[in-house]
């Protein structure tokens, strides 16, 4: 780390993209990380979308970013670009959620979760409840999921809670076929708390991070997450170095910021800014995430599920043929 931290500090420069300061605390993150090592902080295209990032790693350049923060699926298809690195506190990385040879690391999200007000509907503990008839016209996804990969999620949640696979989606399209002619499923797309605040939405099916209390604008106690036991579907974003890095030291010493577990490192920041870290099971077990960040997530029971770009597809395809017959 001595010999990094020099080599970083003589290049005097990192180059980042794609990380709005307002997401996931990142405006913190990189002011804690100048802050501790002198080292200037360029970020450009803040709200660039995953792809986008990848086509300006393609490009390269001298002011080519160094590292990348993009959706794993992407990260994956596209592990050729990235500079195999292994941080300090690899082994407290999940096997699923890195590239064995390092080029690409998961580094947070969530699991999908239904948000609701226990105020109004009480407490769920099943997603057979949702059946109940006090959910007319309550319930939404975040758009259709033959098209939003959330709304997916959503399906593939409930699928899993029924006993269904990742590699067959079709048990959770039938439980929406009933909730639909139950009445209980909406239309609205779920994606801003406005839907919530004006009642339309009620009951949102979406990432826990995008559905925490503070997020959709409700007060504590007004709004509460439920996950499934056994059917935790999850989805992270991942880390990754650019092979053309004008910057390669100042590249890996971020990363091993990102992924220090220490009070104020990466880890501990992003579980202050409501998405979860990668480590925080090894975290927990260790004490060394912050106790009052970690009690703000719902559980998780049972093993997460990550879907492979195989079950997704497969998804999609089944999605495609039948989600508008059963839900409209």
């Amino acid at each position: 780390m001595t010999a990094l931290i020099r080599a970083a500090r003589r290049e005097g420069v990192l180059r980042v993209i794609g990380l709005p300061p307002q997401y996931a605390n990142y405006a913190a993150i990189m002011r804690a990380f100048t802050k501790l090592y002198g080292i200037k902080i360029e970020a450009s295209d803040p709200y660039g979308t995953s792809q986008q990032e990848i086509s300006t790693v393609k490009r390269g350049g001298q002011h080519a970013p160094d590292v990348i923060d993009v959706e794993a699926s992407l990260a994956a298809q596209n592990a050729g670009l990235f500079a195999p690195y292994e941080v300090a506190t690899w082994p407290a990385i999940p096997v699923a959620q890195k590239a064995p040879d390092g080029a690409w690391v998961q580094d947070y999200g969530g699991y999908m979760s239904v948000g609701y007000d226990p105020t109004r509907f009480g407490t769920i503990t099943s997603i057979r409840q949702l059946l109940s008839r006090k959910f007319a016209g309550s319930i939404a996804l975040d758009g259709s999921p033959v098209q939003a990969p959330s709304a997916l999620a959503g399906v593939m949640m409930a699928n899993l809670a029924l006993g269904g696979t990742a590699g067959n989606i079709a048990p959770g399209v039938a439980f929406f076929r009933k909730l639909a002619a139950a009445g209980n499923l909406v239309s609205v797309q779920a994606t801003t708390p406005l839907t919530i605040k004006s009642g339309q939405t009620p009951v949102v099916i979406n990432w826990d991070y995008l559905n925490t209390a503070r997020v959709v604008g409700r007060t504590p106690g007004t709004w509460r997450l439920f996950i499934p036991a056994g059917a935790a579907v999850g989805s992270f974003y991942a880390q990754a170095i650019s092979k053309k890095a004008p910057d390669p030291a100042a590249a890996r010493l971020w990363e091993e910021f990102l992924f220090s577990q220490q009070a104020d490192g990466g880890q501990n920041l992003w579980l202050k800014g409501g998405v979860r870290p990668v480590e925080l099971a090894a975290m927990e077990a260790d004490h060394s995430a912050d106790a009052v960040a970690a009690r703000s997530y719902p559980a998780i029971t049972g093993p997460a599920t990550y879907l492979s770009a195989g079950q997704y597809a497969a998804a999609v395809a089944y999605l495609t043929g039948h989600w508008a017959k059963a839900a409209g």
